[in-house]
């Protein structure tokens, strides 16, 4: 039997019965946003503790909830993950290595991938081919992704107040370095400590809540992308914040204006890929 670990286990949920993630924590809270009918009465049969919530379509608006509703009494080490991540995000061996960290951990891992990103002639047996892709592992658990934005052209990740990574980035912080690549678990897993999360207050974290959650149409905001791939900056860089990001009704009226900035924006766009089209057609 597994020793259970004093981490607390703040664990988005989303139909599925999340036991398998319990057994190794004393103490959690799951937050169910299932939508299919059954997955709260399977819970409350099994006496499985949990709160409900709005399907946002992603976990991050979960985790920034629960830490402005309980800045101040934030468990020492949380382990933020969700309901599914076991045999999606990272395998049960690796989880059984990591689950009991008192420090950040990445909780993510992708065996299958290893030989495909490893330095061309590092594996036996492998051709030494030199890879071309925007990804790539730093480790393990560090997946490395070259920040180009990509998600933000899908029609099923639509964008309201920011259309690249740097805007945001930039919105949230003075000047902040803008990498040529993202360094971040998929599917938003983690180990940290309260000391990373209290680096912020509460109203930064409802306030960056706003961004990423504001409809499914048809699916999560592409904001919610950019806060994914943007997780260990703000758990562990120095950088000075903007006014506004501690303040509701200032962060309000500037994301007000950035949705005003990011509209003319697009429809300059608009209006030059008519223009293009036209001369097109003409020659």
């Amino acid at each position: 039997m597994i020793k259970k670990t004093d981490n607390f286990f703040l664990i988005h949920n989303y139909n599925t019965v999340p036991e398998e993630l319990i057994a190794y924590c004393k103490e959690y809270l799951v937050v169910d946003a299932s939508d299919d009918g059954k997955t709260p009465k399977l819970l409350e049969q099994k006496e499985i503790r949990f709160i409900r919530t709005e399907n946002t379509g992603h976990n991050i608006t979960t985790y920034f909830s629960y830490f402005a509703s309980h800045w101040d009494t934030l468990p020492p080490v949380l382990c933020i993950c969700k309901g599914n991540m076991l045999g999606r995000h990272c395998s049960k061996e690796y989880f059984d290595r990591v689950y009991d960290n008192q420090y950040f951990t990445y909780l993510y891992e992708d065996r299958a991938s290893r030989v495909r990103f490893a330095k061309p002639g590092s594996v036996a047996g492998e051709e030494n081919t030199p890879l071309s892709s925007i990804s790539s592992l730093v480790s393990e658990s560090q997946y490395i992704e070259e920040n180009t934005s990509w998600y933000t052209d899908s029609p099923n990740h639509p964008h309201r107040y920011f259309d690249n990574f740097d805007d945001l980035l930039c919105f949230i912080y003075r000047d902040p370095v803008i990498p040529r690549y993202c360094l971040f678990s998929p599917g938003a897993c983690y180990i940290l400590c309260r000391e990373q999360i209290q680096k912020h207050t509460a109203a930064f974290y409802r306030n960056l809540n706003k961004v990423m959650n504001y409809g499914l149409q048809p699916n999560f905001p592409s904001e919610a992308h950019m806060v994914e791939r943007m997780l260990p900056v703000l758990f562990e860089a120095a950088y000075e914040e903007n006014p506004w990001m501690q303040d509701e009704a200032a962060f309000d009226r500037k994301l007000a204006e950035q949705e005003a900035i990011l509209q003319e924006k697009e429809r300059e766009q608009g209006k030059r890929f008519q223009r293009l089209r036209r001369l097109l057609k003409k020659r």
